[in-house]
């Protein structure tokens, strides 16, 4: 049973999507300000979080700043607001997906649906790719074969130190995810490293100075202001 967190500080419509929610047979954690979800979210971390952008304290772009900060879990916003650059910095601050209100019960529950469906497959292909030990990502002409730790671009081998490829078969791992300098750190030097989290920026910079045409506007590994990284192949 998944378990989804709603953040939203409307009485009726949190009842509305806890009722709906359940219905579907999820398991449903509830808050109704920022700072509540975050202590509900480290508690017992969900599978899914259903974010609104409007909240009583902090919004709901800090809520999800935060929780990037800890985890890949899928977020999906809700905002009253039909401003595209609202929904652009949503996605900017790591939120994977948004349903403007007011909206259908159906198509949210299939986009949260289709959120789970997707985090499911990654964890499945990796599992399967770890487990026949043969895991190769490709990227259009990037090339990452696990299997000997080499990687590939446009057919040529590109040397990298042991931490770059650390670093970038996690990010590749993630594809698409905007992941914190602070997971980064502690998923790819581990949580007893005692450098600071520049450590991922010089990192970054390496690899782009191998991988990106133009180490100077790079489009594989894009920094997402004030988070962290996103990784686009």
């Amino acid at each position: 049973m998944h378990t989804i967190l709603i953040v939203e500080d409307e009485p009726v419509l949190l009842e509305t999507l806890e009722y709906n929610l359940k219905r579907e047979g999820y398991r449903v954690l509830t808050a109704a300000d920022g700072w509540s979800a975050v202590e509900v979210f480290r508690r017992e971390p969900p599978d899914l979080v259903i974010l609104d952008v409007m909240l009583p304290d902090i919004d709901g772009f800090e809520v999800c700043r935060i929780l990037r900060r800890e985890s890949t879990v899928p977020i999906l916003m809700l905002t009253a607001r039909t401003d595209e650059v609202d929904k652009v910095v949503g996605l900017e601050v790591g939120a994977d997906d948004y349903v403007t209100k007011p909206f259908s019960m159906r198509e949210l529950l299939a986009r949260v649906k289709a959120l789970l469906r997707r985090e499911r497959m990654l964890r499945e292909e990796l599992t399967a790719e770890r487990a026949e030990g043969r895991e190769r990502l490709v990227f259009g002409d990037l090339v990452i074969d696990d299997a000997s730790r080499t990687v590939y671009l446009r057919g040529e081998p590109v040397p990298l130190k042991p931490k770059e490829y650390d670093l970038l078969l996690f990010l590749a791992r993630h594809r698409g995810m905007v992941l914190s300098r602070e997971l980064i750190l502690e998923r790819v030097w581990g949580w007893d490293f005692i450098g600071g989290s520049r450590t991922v920026d010089v990192h970054v910079r390496w690899l782009r100075e191998k991988l990106e045409d133009n180490p100077a506007n790079p489009t594989r590994i894009v920094t997402v202001r004030g988070v962290g990284y996103r990784f686009e192949g």
